[in-house]
C-alpha cells in the first residue's frame, strides 16, 4: 500500500534511529496490529477466528523473533550468520502468517503499515525495499485469489505497483540518505580526532618552544655569567699568585662555588632538551625518528659520533622532523632514508625520498622549508632541497661541528 511504503523512512543513522526510538516504534507496531486484530474480529463471519490467530500469532512472533533483530539488542542467535538465520526465520515466518491473515480477511493487509519499518530495521535498505514490494504483491494475489474478477485484479496489483514504485523511489532516497548519514559521522569522527592530535600537537610545540626558549636563556645568561666569573677569579687568583694567601683561600672558595653553579645551569640547559634527545644521542633519536615515522624510513649512520652543542642536535633533530612530515604529506614515496654523517669539521643530515618531487622555486616561500632554512641558519649550517617533479626530493643539511 502506499501509505504502508511511506512509513519504511528510518533516520538517518539506522542503527541510532532504531535504538533511540525502540519505545515509540514498539507502541506504533502495536497500535498497528490492535486496529488490525479489531478489524479482523468485527470482520466476514466464517473467517474471524483463522485470521485473528494469525494476527495474534504475528504479535507473538514479533516480541520473541522479531523485536531482538534490532540494532543494540542481543540477538537470541549470535553472531553475523547466527542473525542472517533469525532474519530468514523471522521474514519467512511473518509472511505465512500475514498469507493466513491476507486470505481471510483482506483488511489484514494494512499490517504492511508495521511490517515494512521493521524490514529497515534489521535488513539493509535494497532487502527491504524488496520484500516490502514482495509483500504488496502477494496481498494484491491473496485479495485476487478470495476476490476473483477483472475488476479486482486490476485494482489490486494497480494499488501493488504503486506502492512498489513508491518503495523503490522512497526506500533508495532513504538509503542514499542514510549512507551520506553515516559517511558524514565518519568525517567528524576523523575531524574529531584530527583536531584533538592538532591540539595535541600544538600543545607540545608550545611546550619545547618554551623548554628551548628557558634553556637559550639560562644559557646566555646564568651559564654564561658563571663563566665568566669563573674566568675573572682565574685571573685574580694568577695576579695575586702566593703574596695573598688568605684572599686566595676566598677566591678558592669563590672558584668552587662558581664552578658549581655553572655546572647546575648546564645540567638545566640538558634539562630543558627535546625529549627526543634525553637519555641518547642525536643518532639514536634521529633512528627513533625514523622507525616512527608514517613515511618508515631507513637510517643510515657514517663516521665517529661526536658531541655536539645542543642548539645544533636540536635543529638537526627538527629539520629531519620536518622533512619527514612533507614526505607524509605530499611525496607518496616507496622508499625514504635518513643518513646521518660526521665529517671532520662538520656534520651532515640527508633526507632523501623517491616521491613524485616538486619545484623547489615554485616552493620557496613555504613555511615549511622557511623554517627549516631559518633554523640551519641560525646554527652556522647551509641547507640544500634538490628536486624535481617526478624525480624524488633530497635534502641535504650541513652545520659545523
Amino acid at each position: 500500500m502506499t501509505a504502508s511504503q511511506e512509513s519504511c523512512a528510518p533516520g538517518p543513522d539506522r542503527s541510532d534511529a532504531w535504538q533511540r526510538g525502540a519505545a515509540a516504534w514498539d507502541a506504533f507496531y502495536l497500535v498497528v496490529f490492535a486496529a488490525v486484530m479489531v478489524i479482523v474480529l468485527i470482520g466476514t463471519p466464517g473467517s474471524t477466528t483463522v485470521a485473528a490467530s494469525a494476527v495474534g500469532g504475528i504479535i507473538v512472533w514479533y516480541l520473541l523473533v522479531g523485536r531482538p533483530l534490532w540494532p543494540g539488542t542481543r540477538p537470541r542467535w549470535p553472531g553475523p550468520r547466527g542473525q542472517r538465520a533469525q532474519m530468514v526465520v523471522y521474514v519467512t515466518g511473518l509472511f505465512v502468517a500475514f498469507g493466513v491473515a491476507q486470505s481471510q480477511n483482506p483488511d489484514a493487509w494494512f499490517l504492511t503499515f508495521a511490517f515494512c519499518p521493521q524490514f529497515f530495521s534489521f535488513a539493509s535498505g535494497r532487502v527491504a525495499i524488496w520484500l516490502g514490494i514482495v509483500l504488496n504483491f502477494m496481498a494484491a494475489a491473496l485479495l485476487v485469489y478470495r476476490y476473483p474478477g477483472a475488476g479486482t485484479a486490476a485494482v489490486a496489483f494497480a494499488v501493488a505497483t504503486g506502492g512498489a514504485g513508491i518503495s523503490v523511489f522512497y526506500g533508495s532516497w532513504v538509503t542514499r540518505i542514510i549512507e551520506q548519514s553515516a559517511e558524514r559521522a565518519g568525517m567528524i569522527e576523523q575531524l574529531e580526532a584530527t583536531r584533538a592530535q592538532l591540539a595535541d600537537a600544538q600543545h607540545e610545540a608550545g611546550r619545547m618552544a618554551e623548554r628551548q626558549r628557558l634553556s637559550a636563556d639560562i644559557h646566555d645568561t646564568l651559564a654564561q655569567g658563571f663563566a665568566s666569573i669563573l674566568m675573572l677569579i682565574q685571573a685574580v687568583q694568577a695576579d695575586l699568585g702566593d703574596s695573598r694567601p688568605q684572599a686566595a683561600r676566598h677566591l678558592d672558595s669563590a672558584a668552587r662555588t662558581a664552578r658549581e653553579n655553572l655546572a647546575e645551569a648546564r645540567a638545566l640547559v640538558a634539562g630543558l632538551a627535546p625529549a627526543q634527545l634525553e637519555g641518547g644521542t642525536l643518532a639514536d633519536a634521529l633512528r627513533r625518528l625514523s622507525g616512527a615515522s608514517a613515511a618508515g624510513a631507513s637510517f643510515g649512520l657514517t663516521g665517529e659520533p661526536r658531541p655536539l652543542p645542543m642548539a645544533t642536535e636540536v635543529v638537526l633533530l627538527r629539520v629531519c622532523q620536518e622533512a619527514l612530515s612533507n614526505v607524509r604529506k605530499h611525496a607518496c614515496a616507496r622508499l625514504v632514508a635518513v643518513g646521518l654523517s660526521y665529517d671532520p669539521g662538520q656534520v651532515r643530515l640527508e633526507v632523501s625520498d623517491d616521491g613524485q618531487g616538486f619545484d623547489p622555486a615554485s616552493a620557496g616561500g613555504g613555511f615549511g622549508l622557511r623554517g627549516m632554512r631559518s633554523r640551519v641558519a641560525e646554527v652556522g649550517g647551509t641547507l640544500t632541497i634538490s628536486s624535481e617533479p617526478g624525480a624524488g626530493t633530497r635534502v641535504n643539511v650541513e652545520v659545523p661541528s
